[in-house]
């Protein structure tokens, strides 16, 4: 398993906003996670899948002008001031 790091951004300015922002989010949260509660649209997944599958995967919920990002999260190569617990959840992983 690897833990990825994914970051996004929804257009706010679609009618829907808010609707496609939870379904978004649910479709995330079929993969193990943990969020930080001071980073908003970042999200740290488990997941066997590539990074490129697992961004095919939540691109379904996005429009063309949202973003997203996904990066692995290595060994040894990583450092940020997060909660306790993001850090326990991650170093438990990779």
């Amino acid at each position: 398993m690897s833990v990825y790091m994914v970051t996004w951004n929804l257009n706010k300015e679609r009618g829907n906003y808010d609707q496609a922002r939870r379904a978004f989010i649910a479709h995330l949260e079929r993969y193990p996670n943990i969020k930080d509660s001071g980073l908003e649209s970042v999200r740290w997944v488990e997941s066997n899948a590539t990074p490129a599958q697992v961004n095919d995967d939540l691109k379904l919920k996005l429009d063309n002008n949202d973003r997203i990002f996904i990066t692995k999260v290595n060994n040894g190569e990583r450092q940020g001031w997060l909660d306790k617990n993001v850090w326990d959840w991650i170093n438990a992983r990779v």
